[in-house]
């Protein structure tokens, strides 16, 4: 579950909110709730991360408050993840030649007190930074950090592990991830051992005159490829899975098959244990909607993903605030009760434009879109039972 909106910094303090709903997450199926960024921020929504130990300063609520709600959580058997902004740093202050790039931690001693040795030399922020040249990719709004630096390495590591010791979080949700190597959260998770961890490796689709192209395997490569750089250790968002089902339910459901007869993210001979599927977040979704799946589809997105392999991310407005709970808690219970895993064997029966029909482990059979005459492909009501209808999806269970 993403236990936070954009808006939720607004609604203090959050954390008491989201403490107030453990039992029912609990009683969902949920296994980890992802917290918003904790730190003291130049924004309120936590992303432009000062002073990282201090945790007093956050508009989501104070550390008392925090270290309550994962305490609270943890009697609810929920692991907590912790949102990770680590790619950059606003500075504390301006150096002598009016650069914000000196640093001051959030404690008494010198643990993460920096300056533009910390930072990259070639940041299109201009920060003066004196450090190696970038990893990645530059973010406009803040100093991007030389993850290459040992002293960096070693600071960011003692404040996660911090965190995980101190205050009781037990996984990371990295943020920006393209900003900087994949070697770097390699070696973050190697030395915090996160129960889990997960990457933001947002990259645009392909497009083809305006449209996705039907074929989207560069994306997903670049997924991959950033999986590959953690060893394994960081799962990651499935852009490509999102993307193409956004599209695929608004009568395009021939996206869902690749040329190859699979599903065209990363949750069938791709990723699939490392690929976190999800319908929207406080970024494409929420107020912001820079990239939001269409309002009345979005239970179908669920029945999709909760259904297919990949590891399902929730989203709080969802499941709490659309009246969709009920909905998506049935969807998941069928999930578990079903054994349905994130390396689940799919085969695609049909993909047109107006329906989709897989089976899932020989024990789901799922059916998207309008069309109402299945012919040949209604399941035997012998071996299948309906169990589940909405809006255009229906779904069978084995008998």
């Amino acid at each position: 579950l993403q236990g936070f909106n954009w808006e939720s910094q607004a609604k203090k303090p959050w954390y008491d909110t989201l403490k107030s709903r453990a039992a029912e997450i609990q009683a969902a199926g949920f296994t980890d709730v992802w917290f918003p960024p904790p730190s003291q921020s130049v924004d309120k929504h936590g992303y432009l991360p000062t002073q990282l130990y201090d945790l007093n300063s956050s508009s989501y609520g104070n550390e008392a408050q925090l270290r309550e709600c994962i305490d609270v959580l943890h009697s609810h058997n929920l692991c907590c993840i912790a949102d990770i902004v680590i790619n950059h740093r606003s500075g504390w202050k301006q150096d002598s030649t009016g650069h914000w790039n000196l640093y001051e931690g959030g404690t008494k001693d010198k643990r993460l007190d920096w300056g533009p040795w910390a930072l990259v030399s070639n940041d299109i922020y201009d920060s003066g930074g004196k450090g190696s040249k970038d990893s990645g990719e530059s973010y406009g709004a803040a100093p991007d950090l030389d993850h290459s630096n040992k002293q960096v390495q070693d600071e960011l590591t003692d404040w996660m592990n911090w965190m995980k010791a101190e205050i009781g979080f037990d996984g990371w949700r990295f943020d920006f991830v393209k900003g900087y190597s994949p070697a770097y959260t390699k070696i973050y998770c190697e030395r915090t051992h996160p129960s889990f961890s997960v990457g933001e490796y947002w990259t645009s689709l392909n497009y083809e005159n305006g449209r996705a192209a039907a074929n989207q395997n560069t994306h997903r490569q670049q997924l991959c490829d950033w999986i590959d750089g953690t060893g394994g250790l960081s799962c990651v968002f499935d852009f490509t899975t999102k993307g193409v089902l956004q599209d695929a339910v608004k009568n395009e459901y021939w996206r869902l098959r690749d040329g190859e007869g699979k599903p065209p993210g990363l949750i069938a001979g791709w990723y699939p244990t490392k690929a976190v599927t999800f319908v929207d977040n406080h970024d494409t979704g929420s107020t912001q909607r820079h990239w939001n799946f269409p309002d009345d589809k979005v239970l179908l997105g669920y029945v999709y993903i909760i259904t297919h392999p990949g590891i399902p991310c929730i989203f709080w407005d969802h499941f709490f605030d659309w009246g969709m709970k009920d909905k998506i808690s049935q969807l998941m219970e069928l999930r578990r009760n079903n054994g349905i895993h994130s390396d689940s064997k799919i085969t695609i029966l049909a993909a047109d434009f107006d329906m989709y029909v897989a089976c899932v482990d020989e024990r789901l059979i799922i059916k998207l879109g309008n069309r109402f005459d299945m012919g040949t492909l209604v399941p035997n009501p012998t071996a299948w039972k309906i169990i589940m209808t909405g809006p255009e999806f229906a779904i069978w269970e084995n008998m």
